[in-house]
């Protein structure tokens, strides 16, 4: 039985780590709404130039050039410093242009001419929402990865999107009640998660997954050639409802501009009974997302800690 006195420091430790919490959140609020009283071009590019220069000032920085040492040590030290600090820079960007979003995405399916958001896969948007089937599409942590689930908005297409909330409760709240606006159907990755998917998926609707994130358990995998746990929610849906899997990923392009696509359905392995191979789709997964971190590295976020080796680091 805990002592009063221990009952009493417990309280003060976790009032100390909310207060720590408001504060944090609430001088993240205050720049943002500093920024959003400027232009936006002007102001997400003084943030990308301002991360580009505090980021390395981080912990975490060291984190991802060990992560980037790792995946690539055919590069230079001085490559994998160049890939970080695009990556502080994408961050920044995609942080800000939540203050913008209203004016940043002008995607219209309609438009005969591309604005800033441009799509690749229309068709594919369009024949799933016009087919009563259940699906899922997976994207992974590149470019302004927030915008995918807009645009399947903008073709009408209802999905269903787990994400991951800040750690921090303040910041997690103002964040799902933005992504809640503009994104539709959220469900935060906690307890129940899954089985909010899967009534999803039983009701002939599609989900939405992030499928790069740290897992501490799951199938065993390989990723830049490296061993990495794989959530093996996505290949359990499969079997249970036997949709199609689309990948999709949002690209940084030069002066603001996005490139959306999605890609048509991938097989999925099989056993040789017929059933979905857990392992062998999440090594799928974990393939086709390295494919897209290769082309554009520095639109990835190396400072998680994706192979569990944080504990190393000193």
């Amino acid at each position: 039985m805990a002592t009063p006195t221990r009952m009493v420091l417990t309280r003060l430790v976790i009032a100390l780590r909310r207060t720590k919490d408001w504060l944090i959140a609430h001088m993240i609020f205050s720049l943002l709404r500093l920024i959003a009283l400027f232009p936006a071009d002007p102001a997400i590019g003084f943030v990308d130039r301002m991360a580009r220069r505090i980021g390395p000032l981080t912990r975490r920085h060291k984190l991802a050039l060990t992560n980037l040492a790792r995946a690539y040590p055919e590069k230079t030290e001085a490559e994998h410093e160049m890939i970080a600090r695009d990556m502080w820079g994408n961050m920044s960007r995609l942080a800000t242009e939540y203050v913008f979003l209203d004016q940043l995405f002008d995607f219209d399916p309609e438009a005969s001419e591309p604005g800033r958001i441009e799509v690749e896969g229309a068709e594919i948007f369009l024949k799933l929402r016009d087919t009563n089937k259940p699906f899922i599409v997976f994207t992974a942590h590149t470019g302004n990865f927030e915008l995918l689930p807009i645009a399947a908005a903008s073709y009408g297409l209802d999905v269903m999107a787990l994400f991951r909330p800040p750690n921090n409760p303040y910041i997690a709240a103002k964040v799902l009640a933005a992504r809640q606006t503009s994104m539709g159907h959220l469900v935060p990755s906690r307890a129940g998660a899954a089985f909010a998917l899967a009534r999803r998926l039983e009701s002939g609707r599609g989900v939405g997954l992030l499928v790069d994130q740290k897992f501490h358990k799951g199938a065993k995998t390989r990723f830049f050639g490296l061993d990495a746990h794989t959530n093996p929610l996505l290949a359990k849906l499969v079997r249970q409802y036997e949709c199609d899997v689309y990948p999709a990923r949002s690209i940084r392009l030069p002066n603001g501009r996005h490139r959306l696509e999605i890609e048509p359905a991938i097989p999925i392995p099989r056993q040789p009974g017929g059933g979905v191979d857990i392992a062998a789709t999440a090594q799928l997964l974990n393939d086709k997302v390295e494919s897209w971190v290769r082309e554009h590295p520095g639109q990835w976020q190396w400072f998680h800690d994706r192979w569990q080796i944080k504990h190393l680091i000193k």
